[in-house]
């Protein structure tokens, strides 16, 4: 057999490996709830965030079902699964662009000119027209984004931002938004776009900064609120097990 290429693996693609080796030698029965997120990361010793990738990973290839109020429900096995997941983490990259899109923020301040800043307001206008067509404010948000990039003239940095933002369409990404991304939320996102125009419209690096740190941070968040508020008590969860700490 050839030699293969060694690849490492992300930390929620770990936990979603354990989860699944669990469900398919029956430890967790079809129909049952899984433990919740808070008990899984501390069997793990992992966060919660990683624990809620793994999750959404086993929803995407169909080993498990979440239901918004309720928990995490293991479903039949079935051989034609779809492959394993391997996306890049979507909570790290909202992390990533915390650090980056802040400074960029911070130097937009310094440089913007007046009609740039209204191009930031029309992307605003444009997530708008795109909410009120039901449909999701992609195409305006994105463009708020890249358009404060745009402002430092280097294309290595505005390549980043472009490619960290459209890992928005990796298949965990997707599957965290029809979740957690509603209408109301983003009305919330463009009110804090519009914070972040008026800091940089205020020529105040540090407000501008802060205006952008809180706005992904609130976007992180957004992602992680629990998903079981309400737990029906005719649905019995799965017994808690003993988990191998940190995932290997």
């Amino acid at each position: 057999m050839p030699i293969q290429t060694i690849e490492p693996r992300r930390l929620y693609r770990q936990i979603a490996n354990q989860l699944r080796g669990l469900v398919e030698r029956g430890e967790y029965e079809v129909g049952s709830r899984l433990p919740p997120e808070r008990d899984l990361a501390l069997q793990l010793g992992v966060s919660r965030p990683s624990v809620r990738e793994a999750l959404i990973a086993l929803e995407v290839e169909g080993l498990v079902e979440v239901r918004m109020g309720s928990g995490v429900y293991v479903l039949p096995i079935d051989g034609a699964r779809a492959r394993q997941v391997s996306a890049e983490s979507p909570l790290e990259t909202i992390r990533a662009r915390q650090l980056i899109e802040g400074e960029l923020a911070a130097l937009a301040a310094t440089q913007m000119k007046k009609a740039q800043i209204g191009g930031l307001r029309n992307a605003v206008a444009l997530m708008r027209q795109e909410i009120d067509s039901g449909l999701t404010p992609s195409r305006g948000d994105r463009l708020f984004h890249l358009r404060i990039a745009e402002t430092c003239e280097n294309s290595v940095l505005q390549r980043i931002v472009s490619e960290l933002f459209d890992e928005r369409h990796n298949p965990l990404f997707e599957q965290l938004g029809s979740h957690f991304e509603t209408a109301g939320s983003w009305v919330t996102a463009m009110a804090e776009h519009t914070a972040v125009i008026d800091a940089i419209a205020s020529r105040s690096p540090e407000a501008a900064r802060t205006a952008m740190a809180a706005h992904l941070s609130n976007s992180h968040d957004r992602f992680t609120v629990s998903i079981a508020q309400t737990v029906p008590a005719e649905v019995p969860s799965a017994p808690r097990r003993r988990l191998p700490r940190k995932a290997a």
